[in-house]
């Protein structure tokens, strides 16, 4: 192992380094408290509200810059070592002359109270520069995908998506001067991985899969981080001591996805983002739950290795997962081991994970020739960024009118994410038919005894669970189906 070393990011136009800070300490509080960039708000600490809104850089397997906002309040600082760092403190020139994103908030009167400002302006920033790199112009509804991540509570969004088209429709060119930042990224990509240690705790940032499987079996008692969407919230919800972490967000090979002949293999530390995005290129119809799954901030933080890892009943990957037959591959040292992600879970909150065993990738058949059709439906209180009362991932396969196989994985109607199976043995070798249909509805009640919460009552959720079997039904049977259009809400080809 390396011996410790201070964490060094790009902000500001240098390069920063920080030896004294706790591991767990946020990239908000450094900010506000000891950098005095106050612009960047605290709203929720939770990674929920986007006040906290800030644009990481990192450098693509190409070499050039990629941004991606995040939500500030729940990055622990260490994770930002060789990233680079943007506030909304860099976006105005030396002069005081507004950034085009500021400037048209301005104009289009896009801020009231202004708390929540500098969070959309980070976030409109970051999809002009990315839209402008490319030569692309966003719809009304990709703008309102790239700022789900931000809630306004007196302003509205109408006036904020005005700002949004109005910076499109001028056709100004990207702002960031990239080449000073990707030298640095550069300089600070030869120094060795971060080992980082104070009396307040310790944080290792191994680079290779071997590395982490190495360090993970020597300090099991270690807590495994990888996006903070989850953890985060353990420090600032909780106020948990967090005394050892080990980090897999700088091993690239978890990073990775592959789309073979037969499976996609998620890596544990590829983002949501690009995780929905691989599979939603191979079924279309997951487009709905990637874009209402959490916040585009979440997303590019979060990874569904540590979703899956998380095991949360209301987490909306895991229903998807089952119910395309995933596997889930473990690594405990040099031992690898699969397991189909069904069997994965065990009670609320407890899995198979062995000591010292980490998430190394998920393993998702492809269609192939299959006559597969799938259906997610998330049913919450609030359309986007939200957590799920019941999600519904339902997938089946016709022999003409014969239900060949059908797999219906249900969260939030147990302590775990689990399979209807008197359901599904209603339904196979039946034909598709409205009998079968209610028949498969009833056994639900014998397959879950959900619980009461704040989101929604059990007799809610059994109901909601019965009405969204028939909705599938209604999409996917032999005879006179719904068609698309009736049955989403996204403008065809809208995609965030």
């Amino acid at each position: 192992m390396n011996p410790t070393r201070p964490i060094r990011f790009f902000h500001r136009g240098a390069v920063v380094e920080i030896a004294d800070a706790a591991p767990t300490r946020t990239v908000l509080q450094w900010l506000r408290e000891d950098r005095h960039c106050t612009g960047t708000k605290e709203g929720c600490a939770e990674g929920d509200c986007g006040a906290c809104t800030v644009v990481l850089g990192e450098l693509g397997a190409d070499g050039a810059l990629q941004l991606k906002p995040v939500n500030a309040c729940i990055q622990f600082l260490p994770t930002l070592d060789g990233k680079a760092l943007f506030t909304v403190e860099d976006l105005a020139a030396p002069d005081g002359t507004l950034h085009p994103a500021q400037q048209a908030m301005v104009d289009c009167h896009g801020s009231q109270c202004g708390f929540c400002t500098p969070g959309f302006v980070m976030s409109l920033w970051a999809g002009h520069e990315k839209h402008a790199a490319a030569g692309t112009v966003p719809t009304r509804q990709q703008l309102a995908d790239e700022l789900s991540g931000n809630l306004c509570r007196c302003t509205g969004y109408r006036p904020i998506l005005d700002a949004g088209q109005k910076l499109h429709a001028a056709a100004v060119p990207p702002q960031l001067e990239r080449g000073p930042v990707e030298a640095a990224l550069k300089t600070l990509a030869a120094a060795p991985p971060l080992h980082y240690e104070t009396p307040a705790g310790r944080f290792h940032a191994p680079r290779t899969l071997d590395e982490l499987a190495a360090l993970r079996a020597a300090r099991p008692e270690a807590r495994v981080l990888a996006g903070s969407t989850d953890v985060g919230l353990w420090v600032t919800k909780q106020f948990r001591a967090l005394p050892e972490l080990i980090y897999v967000g700088e091993v690239a090979e978890l990073r990775r996805i592959d789309v073979g002949d037969t499976q996609i293999t998620l890596g544990a530390g590829a983002s949501l983002e690009a995780a929905w995005s691989a599979l939603a290129a191979e079924w279309p119809a997951l487009r709905d739950v990637w874009l209402r799954f959490a916040s585009l901030p979440v997303r590019q933080a979060g990874t569904m290795g540590g979703n899956v890892a998380n095991g949360s009943p209301i987490g909306d990957s895991a229903p998807v997962l089952i119910a395309l037959g995933a596997t889930i591959v473990l690594r405990q040292g040099a031992r690898v081991r699969r397991l189909a992600l069904e069997d994965f879970y065990v009670d609320y909150m407890k899995n198979r994970l062995e000591a010292g065993e980490f998430v190394q990738a998920l393993e998702v058949p492809r269609r192939g020739g299959r006559r597969q059709q799938l259906r997610v439906y998330k049913i919450s209180k609030r359309f986007d960024c939200d957590i799920s009362a019941v999600c519904a991932a339902l997938a089946i396969e016709l022999d003409g009118e014969r239900v060949a196989a059908v797999r219906l994985a249900f969260g939030g109607m147990a302590g775990i994410v689990k399979r209807a199976a008197a359901a599904e043995a209603a339904l196979v070798g039946q034909a598709w038919t409205e009998a079968a249909l209610v028949a498969a509805q009833a056994a639900l009640a014998t397959d879950f005894t959900p619980l009461t919460d704040l989101r929604a009552s059990a007799a809610y959720r059994l109901q909601v669970s019965q009405n969204l079997l028939r909705r599938f039904w209604m999409e996917t049977r032999p005879v006179d189906p719904l068609p698309e259009a009736a049955v989403t809400v996204w403008a065809r080809g809208a995609t965030a």
